[in-house]
């Protein structure tokens, strides 16, 4: 395992094999327990082949700054992610990261995303095939833990995308799979997702020293009521708390009033008046039922108590959870992604300007899309432990950056362009080809988990803080 890590690091070459190789060893990790320390230090996994790959080709035409940029980007803690293959094989896998991390004297971030119907189909589709497969492999997940202390984050979009899920409010959701052959009624595959979920906590909670954290998707999606609900009914009062923003692009800032008002839910809905998630205040109405009074606020600017405008100002719905909790503290703890955050999420505005003439309803498409390979993006806090938040355990990288979201196009519904308003020599001219380019990067995007060289360097250009 160290001639495999240092085999990879040494295609970086020059200073970046230099830069890579000299991640600090001094600072211990924190003893045993479920919660994270202050100065807490993260693992770093070995660079992906296609950071290795992209760093020589940087090298060998000149751009040494870039070079060196994305090897310290390589050489950041980052999560190491969890997506399938036996149990055997998956507690190998995290005895092996274990090990490596042990050798860093780090806590290792891992990310489990096996759950069946994952992604809905999507570009992150697949997962195990059932309830007893997923639970299996949970259990070799936990093995290769053992007693050594680590992180993991459970099954991003698990609580945001459940099959034949109705929200809140009562209205149904879009994923509803072919369940041909899993003798699952639609009733039972919704309950499923539940079963699947607080099994992932309670067995990995059982290690001693492994701090869980269910996915609480991000602050521009679910309402605050309807995630709290959901990781109240996964469990999260068992775990050390939940994730937000994973593998999204939402303001730090933003994420933290967000995570803040969920665990301020959790508790009112819990502790205060037991199952009343409904009137918990929510960003979407900026104070909340019952008066709804107010306009939701926008992901597109960072949040403030201060701020003059009103779908900035979270003045009011900080009030209304003072208000509603009185002298019981909320206690349910997060981690917020950062891997990508640090210029916000986009809201495709541009597109409408010359010299593209897009018309308001492409961008209202392509801002719908603004999740998937964001090309304003850039590299955000550094994984840290120390937050100054008392709820907020670390800013994590979880999302590997350089990695692609999708092959973000026309036909997988996340893009859309009027190609008689603008194109560039060399675009595609039919209708068939127009629907698997993404016009944004001018090229056809990777896959989901594929190394992505030019959203690579503008996260490191777009980074900020700057990557140096």
């Amino acid at each position: 395992m160290i001639s495999r890590r240092l085999s990879r690091l040494a295609g970086l070459a020059g200073l970046a094999v230099l830069l890579v190789l000299a991640i600090p060893f001094g600072a211990g990790a924190t003893g045993p327990g479920h919660t994270l320390a202050a100065g807490t230090r993260f693992f770093t996994p070995p660079p992906s082949s296609g950071a290795v790959k992209q760093g020589l080709q940087l090298l060998a035409t000149g751009k040494a700054k870039d070079a060196l940029s994305l090897a310290k980007m390589e050489a950041t803690p980052q999560a190491v992610w969890l997506t399938g293959g036996t149990p055997a094989q998956v507690r190998q896998q995290v005895k092996e990261t274990m090990l490596e991390a042990a050798l860093e004297r780090a806590v290792p971030v891992f990310v489990v995303y096996n759950v069946p119907f994952r992604d809905c189909g999507q570009y992150s589709s697949g997962g195990a095939s059932d309830t007893a497969s997923y639970e299996a492999w949970i259990d070799g997940v936990a093995a290769g833990i053992g007693s050594s202390q680590a992180v993991v984050l459970v099954e991003p979009d698990g609580l945001g995308i459940i099959p034949y899920n109705t929200d809140i409010n009562g209205n149904a959701e879009s994923c509803k799979p072919d369940l041909t052959g899993t003798g699952l009624t639609p009733a039972q595959a919704n309950a499923a997702r539940y079963t699947q979920v607080n099994y992932a906590v309670t067995k990995l909670e059982q290690q001693p020293s492994t701090s869980v954290y269910l996915d609480a998707t991000n602050s521009a999606w679910l309402s605050v009521g309807d995630i709290a609900q959901r990781l109240v009914r996964a469990g999260v009062q068992q775990a050390q708390g939940f994730v937000d923003n994973v593998s999204n692009y939402q303001y730090t800032g933003n994420s933290t009033y967000f995570s803040t008002w969920v665990s301020d839910c959790i508790t009112y809905a819990t502790s205060i008046n037991p199952g009343d998630f409904f009137d918990c205040p929510n960003q979407y109405w900026n104070g909340g039922p019952p008066d709804w009074v107010g306009v939701a606020l926008t992901p597109y600017a960072v949040w403030s108590d201060t701020a003059t405008e009103q779908d900035l100002s979270t003045a009011g719905i900080d009030a209304r959870y003072a208000g509603m909790l009185g002298s019981t503290a909320a206690t349910t703890h997060f981690v917020i992604d950062t891997s990508r955050n640090g210029q916000g999420p986009d809201d495709m505005s541009a597109y409408a300007a010359a010299p593209y003439g897009q018309s308001a309803s492409t961008v209202s498409v392509l801002e719908a899309g603004n999740w998937c390979n964001n090309p304003l993006a850039g590299l955000g806090n550094r994984p840290s432990s120390t937050t100054g938040v008392p709820l907020l355990d670390a800013y994590l990288w979880v999302k590997t950056p350089g990695q692609s979201d999708g092959q973000c196009d026309a036909a997988g519904g996340v893009r859309a362009w009027d190609y008689s308003a603008y194109t560039q020599p060399g675009w595609p001219t039919t209708a068939a080809a127009q629907a698997l380019f993404d016009p944004l990067w001018g090229q056809v995007s990777p896959a989901a988990g594929a190394w992505f060289g030019s959203m690579a360097l503008a996260l490191l250009h777009n980074a900020s803080p700057s990557i140096g």
